[in-house]
């Protein structure tokens, strides 16, 4: 009985033994295999660090204004007779637009005038009279005061008969007829928007940081979504003297001639105010920047010694830098890179320093430092 319990103990350690040994072999070989595993490359696209020169720009975001625009009304009360435009005409200043009916006050001014005759002729007699020292000063003064107030009558009657025809103020574009013929118009309702489009303004806000370098006649270049990529050119015309005290920013307006009339009130802009210089500045594409509570970096692609098929091999380091202003789908670099090194374009968040990679630029999408959404 002993000798077969010492056998099974002795089996059950050999299996055990063996388990072991088994086990620890397989780790040595994981281990060996763990130093020499080399990770795939990164597949990246690149881009060279460039020198370029760009125009100084302020950018901004505004809206466009009319250098004229109301909403015609009328000062008097009265009964739409005649309206002489159409929606969205082109008229010249004081061309008609609206008549309202004048029926009692043309009735009215008739007796005013009727009695006005009569005041002359009053006057005409006392003052005769009184020329042959027959009729009284006291007369005389009267009948002076009565034709006056005929006259002043008659004027303020034919005052009210002229405001009831309605005369555009301006030269301009017509909007849409808020009214009807024998429609009561009030005083004050609107009847028609006319706006003044030629020329036409933008109002828009830049930081204080940026007043000292403004002047009135700087070049300006407006874009509308309205218009795909078309620019318009215009100038500063306008600088507010005062400030926003709540943003600090101050108010700017520039005039463009809008000779085409395309531009309209109410549009949203996107602005350029052109610094007359020039200066060089290190160019790399936006997308090369990584942005993070540390700063800004990207990733400078080095090449180390040739790999085991002979080509050299492709690392990338991180690098911070300082950006200043961007243009479409580029951003220039202050600091931390010079001509002619190599950065990676896209494929960056997936890196560390002194990664593999691999270049592959075959699919990398155009830049342009004027980008504009296609619209197919």
């Amino acid at each position: 009985m002993k000798a077969k319990i010492a056998i099974a103990i002795a089996g059950l350690v050999l299996i055990v033994g063996g388990l072991v040994g088994v086990k620890a072999l397989q780790v040595k070989t994981l281990v060996a295999a763990g130093k020499s595993f080399a990770p795939q490359p990164e597949t990246i696209s690149s881009a060279e660090v460039r020198e370029e020169k760009w125009q100084t720009t302020f950018t901004a975001i505004g809206s466009i204004a009319a250098v004229e625009g109301v909403n015609v009304t009328t000062e008097v009360a009265g009964l739409v007779r005649e309206v002489a435009f159409e929606s969205g005409a082109l008229v010249d200043k004081d061309v008609v637009l609206v008549r309202l009916d004048t029926s009692s006050e043309e009735a009215q001014l008739k007796s005013i005038r009727a009695q006005l005759e009569l005041a002359r002729i009053t006057l005409e007699r006392e003052q005769k009279l009184r020329s042959q020292n027959i009729g009284s000063q006291s007369d005389l003064d009267t009948a002076e005061a009565t034709m006056k107030q005929y006259e002043a009558n008659a004027e303020a009657t034919q005052t009210i008969i002229e405001k009831k025809t309605i005369r555009a103020p301006f030269a301009g574009r017509l909007g849409i007829r808020l009214i009807n013929r024998g429609q009561y118009l009030d005083v004050g309702k609107p009847i028609v928007s006319l706006q003044s489009l030629t020329p036409i303004y933008a109002n828009f806000y830049l930081p204080q940081q940026q007043l000292a370098q403004l002047n009135t006649g700087m070049r300006v270049r407006l874009e509308t979504d309205a218009f795909g990529e078309r620019k318009f050119e215009g100038k500063l015309t306008a600088i507010n003297p005062d400030l926003d005290t709540a943003t600090r920013s101050v108010g700017l307006q520039a005039t463009f001639d809008n000779a085409d009339q395309l531009l309209r009130p109410g549009m949203f802009a996107r602005i350029e105010v052109l610094l007359p210089e020039e200066k060089n500045v290190l160019v790399i594409p936006a997308t090369s920047v990584i942005s993070d509570p540390y700063g800004q970096s990207v990733y400078l692609i080095e090449s180390k010694s040739e790999g085991a098929d002979g080509k050299p091999k492709l690392t990338v380091q991180q690098r911070f830098v300082r950006t200043g202003p961007a243009q479409g789908d580029f951003i220039s670099v202050e600091s931390g890179l010079k001509v002619g090194e190599r950065v990676v374009s896209s494929g960056a968040f997936k890196l560390r320093s002194g990664m593999a990679v691999v270049e592959n630029n075959e699919l990398l999408p155009k830049t342009s430092e004027t980008p504009h959404p296609s619209n197919s």
